[in-house]
């Protein structure tokens, strides 16, 4: 036990003080008489803070150390160590942690972007094949502009789930027919729209005044060509398409 004069450690059981001879008081401390450290609160506070409040992050690291030294040194007076120990690692563990995800984020957004083109593209592409398909069945005609969504369903077996892109609502189709289209010969111009992304309707045809880009952004739209292929083309371009037979 510790000297309350001198400080000096003596033997449990020692009624005098080896060092100064002072009558040692025999000194216990209950469980009521044991405190939690402010600064281990303080700690924990910051640290739970640090994710809102990036500033709240040093001082919690720093609270921290102290209320860990304060505890040492109390000689049991003092607990709260889980505390002070959770406080230092919030800001630690969890702020970089928030601070990845930030820089992620955006490049997350742009796979999900380029994913849901993709999609797009593939459910446009199979519309195209079912519109040759169709021509092949029919003397090189294509379904009629009126009802070319629905001849396809008919006729070709096409489910409704692939005339819209995953941006637009079920139940809408998401294409457009170029209305300057009547028939697909066998050596089709690769260079001339056939179908092409809208705004959401149902056996819509037309031409540029149809084109949408909301879908992607404002980045583009993707336009099938007579063909069969697909493409992703930006907004910059789309005033190059090619809409009749006799346009270069």
């Amino acid at each position: 036990m510790y000297c309350q004069k001198c400080g000096s450690q003596n033997p449990d059981g020692s009624t005098r003080c080896f060092s100064c001879g002072y009558e040692l008081v025999q000194v216990s401390y209950s469980a009521t008489a044991t405190k939690t450290s402010g600064l281990a609160i303080a700690t924990l506070i910051l640290g739970i803070l640090a994710p809102l409040t990036i500033v709240t992050a040093l001082p919690a690291v720093i609270c921290g150390i102290l209320a860990l030294v304060n505890i040492s040194g109390s000689r049991g007076r003092l607990k709260g160590v889980g505390m002070a120990v959770a406080g230092i690692l919030l800001p630690i563990l969890i702020v970089p942690m928030m601070m990845l995800i930030a820089i992620l984020l955006p490049a997350l957004s742009q796979a999900r972007n380029v994913a849901q083109r993709e999609v797009c593209r593939i459910k446009l592409s199979s519309l195209s094949i079912a519109m040759m398909v169709y021509a092949n069945d029919y003397e090189d005609n294509v379904p009629t502009a009126e009802k070319w969504c629905d001849l396809l369903m008919k006729e070709m077996d096409v489910p409704e789930k692939s005339f819209h892109c995953s941006t637009t609502p079920q139940g809408t189709c998401s294409y457009a027919l170029n209305s300057n289209i009547l028939v697909l010969e066998g050596q089709a111009d690769p260079h001339l729209v056939l179908l092409f992304e809208s705004q959401p309707g149902w056996n819509q045809s037309g031409g540029p005044e149809l084109l949408n880009t909301q879908n992607h952004d404002g980045k583009g739209c993707n336009v099938a060509f007579a063909d069969g292929h697909v493409e992703f083309v930006r907004t910059s371009e789309l005033p190059t398409l090619k809409w009749t037979y006799d346009d270069k």
